[in-house]
C-alpha cells in the first residue's frame, strides 16, 4: 500500500488551530477543587498497592517535608485532576513527571555530559499540555520552597511558558534532521545548570565506588556494597541470583554494539537501594560490576516500573506489555541522547528498567532556585521540554494550537498558580490525616 503524502507545515498548523474549537486556549486555565470526586489521599494509598510495605513510611516522610516534596510523590493525584479538566487532544510523548528536579545532567553514549529530562517512570503518550502544566506548577512550588515571593515565582512560570512557546514555533519550522540533532545551548551561562554540570563532573564511577562500596575485609582487595539501612542493603541468596540472571535477557534489549561492551563486565555484588520520592516502595536493585580491572566499575540500576499513573485517564492509551520497555521507548523518544546501557528485564514476574546508576548524574539544588536563578532555569526548562515534545509529537500542530498570542501562556500560568495553591492544601491535608490513609503513618511536619 502506498504511503500517504505527509501534510505540509501550513496544513499541520491549521490542524492545531482547529483544535481550539474543541478546547479553547482559555479553558486550559480551569481548575476547581469541586471537580474532584475522589479523595486525593485515597488515590495515593491505592497507588501504593504492591509496593514494599516497610518502605512506604520513607515516602510519606519525604512527601511531608514541603508542598514541593508532596508534589513530587503525588503524580497519581495530578493525573486524576488533569483528567477532570479540558484537554487539547494533541498528543506527544509525555515525560509524565515534569518538574524542576527531573531535569539534570548525565553521561551520553559518547561520554560527554548532556542536560535533559532524566526521569520517565510515568511516560506515556498524552495531551502535550499535561507536561506543560506540571512543569509550570513545579516552578512555582520550587520557588516558594526556596523562599521566593509568589510574584517572582509566577514570573518564572511565565518565562518557562514563553520559552516553550517560542521554541515550539522554531521547532515547527526546522528541517526534520536538524530537529533530531538539536541541542539546547547556553547551558553554562545559566547558573543553576552550570552548577548541575559541575556536580555531574564529580559523579564518576570511581566516586560511586567509594560512596557505595567497601572492602570485603581487611585483607581482601575485593569490594562489596556498604550497608546503609534503610537506604542501601546488600542482598543474597535466591533474590540476588534472580537479579543477576535477569541481566542475560536484559542484554538482548541493548543494541548489538553495546551488548558487546556490556559483556566485558563481570557482576560482583547486588544491593537493594531506595531512590527518589515517587518511586519509593518499588523494588530497586543495584548491581556492582567490574570491567577492565578494579578501577573500571559499572553500577547498574535495576528499577521496578509500574503502570503509568496517566494510563487510566487516556481513552486510547496504548497497551504496554512490559512497563520497563514503555519507559525505555518513551525516554528514547524524548531525549536527544540516552544512557548507553538503557534496557529492560523481568524479575519474578515484575517489570524492570535497567540503566546506569548515577553515571555523572546530577540535578538542581532547591537552594539554587532564588528569584534570578529561578527565572534563568525556567527558560532552559521551557526549551528542553519543548524539544522533547517536538521530537515525539508534531511541533506544527502544537505551534498551531498555541498560536502567536499570549492566550495559551496566560491560561497555563493561571492554572499553575491555582494548582500550586491546591497542592499546598493537599499537603496540609496529608500532614493532618489521622491515621494517615497513605501509609498508616504520621509523617513528620516540616520545621
Amino acid at each position: 500500500m502506498a504511503k500517504s503524502t505527509p501534510l505540509t507545515l501550513r496544513q499541520r498548523t491549521a490542524l492545531g488551530r482547529a483544535k481550539r474549537k474543541h478546547t479553547h486556549r482559555t479553558n486550559l486555565a480551569i481548575w476547581q477543587p469541586k471537580l474532584r470526586r475522589a479523595d486525593p489521599l485515597q488515590l495515593l494509598a491505592d497507588s501504593m498497592r504492591g509496593r514494599v510495605p516497610a518502605l512506604i513510611p520513607i515516602k510519606a516522610d519525604r512527601m511531608a517535608t514541603s508542598p514541593f516534596g508532596f508534589f513530587r510523590g503525588a503524580v497519581p493525584v495530578m493525573a486524576y485532576d488533569l483528567s477532570l479538566v479540558p484537554n487539547t487532544g494533541i498528543l506527544s510523548q509525555l515525560c509524565g513527571d515534569a518538574h524542576v528536579r527531573n531535569l539534570g545532567a548525565f553521561a551520553a553514549p559518547n561520554g560527554r555530559l548532556v542536560f535533559d529530562i532524566n526521569d520517565f517512570d510515568e511516560t506515556i503518550r498524552g495531551p502535550f499540555e499535561w507536561d506543560v502544566k506540571r512543569m509550570a506548577t513545579s516552578l512555582i512550588l520550587a520557588g516558594r520552597e526556596a523562599g521566593v515571593n509568589n510574584t517572582p515565582c509566577l514570573e518564572a512560570a511565565r518565562a518557562f511558558l514563553a520559552s516553550y512557546h517560542s521554541a515550539m514555533h522554531n521547532f515547527s519550522r526546522m528541517p526534520v534532521l536538524e530537529l533530531a540533532h538539536y541541542q539546547v545551548h547556553r547551558m553554562h551561562s545559566v547558573k543553576p545548570v552550570s552548577e548541575i554540570m559541575r556536580l555531574a563532573e564529580r559523579a564518576t564511577p570511581l566516586h560511586n565506588l567509594e560512596t557505595l562500596t567497601r572492602p570485603a575485609n581487611k585483607k581482601s582487595s575485593k569490594r562489596i556494597f556498604k550497608t546503609m539501612a534503610p537506604i542501601l542493603n546488600r542482598i543474597h541468596g535466591d533474590l540476588a541470583r534472580a537479579v543477576l540472571a535477569s541481566l542475560i535477557p536484559y542484554a538482548e534489549t541493548l543494541p548489538p554494539e553495546r551488548r558487546h561492551f556490556f559483556a566485558e563486565y563481570t557482576p560482583l555484588d547486588v544491593s537493594f537501594k531506595v531512590v527518589g520520592t515517587g518511586s519509593i516502595g518499588l523494588r530497586d536493585y543495584c548491581v556492582y560490576m567490574q570491567g577492565n580491572g578494579a578501577n573500571d566499575p559499572l553500577f547498574l540500576q535495576v528499577k521496578e516500573e509500574s503502570r503509568s499513573a496517566y494510563a487510566s485517564y487516556l481513552r486510547h492509551a496504548p497497551t504496554h506489555s512490559h512497563q520497563g520497555r514503555r519507559v525505555v521507548e518513551g525516554q528514547r523518544a524524548m531525549q536527544f541522547q540516552s544512557d548507553p546501557f538503557l534496557g529492560w528485564n523481568t524479575i519474578e514476574g515484575r517489570d524492570f528498567l535497567v540503566r546506569q546508576l548515577n553515571d555523572h548524574k546530577a540535578e538542581v539544588e532547591m537552594t539554587e532556585l532564588k528569584a534570578a536563578s529561578l527565572l534563568e532555569y525556567a527558560t532552559v526548562c521551557g526549551e528542553t521540554l519543548a524539544r522533547g515534545h517536538a521530537r515525539s509529537g508534531d511541533p506544527g500542530v502544537i505551534a498551531g494550537y498555541i498560536g502567536a498570542s499570549s492566550r495559551f501562556d496566560d491560561a497555563i500560568a493561571t492554572f499553575a498558580d491555582d494548582y500550586a495553591d491546591q497542592t499546598e492544601q493537599d499537603w496540609k491535608s496529608f500532614l493532618n490525616s489521622q491515621p494517615n490513609k497513605f501509609a498508616k503513618h504520621t509523617p513528620r511536619r516540616s520545621k
